[in-house]
């Protein structure tokens, strides 16, 4: 097991806690509403692509140790 039960809280916590202020935030805004619609939009698109990233990475690490084999070959 990588990472204990309250690491693994902490994390899902953290990234909840950042969504729901992002979203509270933009209730709150005195904008109109397409203007709102904009900043969801695009907050939900960073958030997507984040965690896109980060398992992109993560699956390509795994692959350098598990696979070396494939390190080697041409692009």
């Amino acid at each position: 097991m990588r990472n204990t039960p309250a690491f693994t809280f902490m994390a899902w916590g953290g990234f909840i806690l950042g969504i729901l202020f992002e979203y509270v935030g933009l209730y709150n805004l005195e904008e109109p509403l397409y203007v709102k619609g904009y900043y969801a939009i695009g907050a939900a698109f960073l958030i997507v692509t984040c965690l896109v990233l980060q398992k992109t990475i993560r699956d390509n690490e795994e692959d350098k140790i598990n696979h070396p084999e494939l390190e080697s070959e041409p692009a």
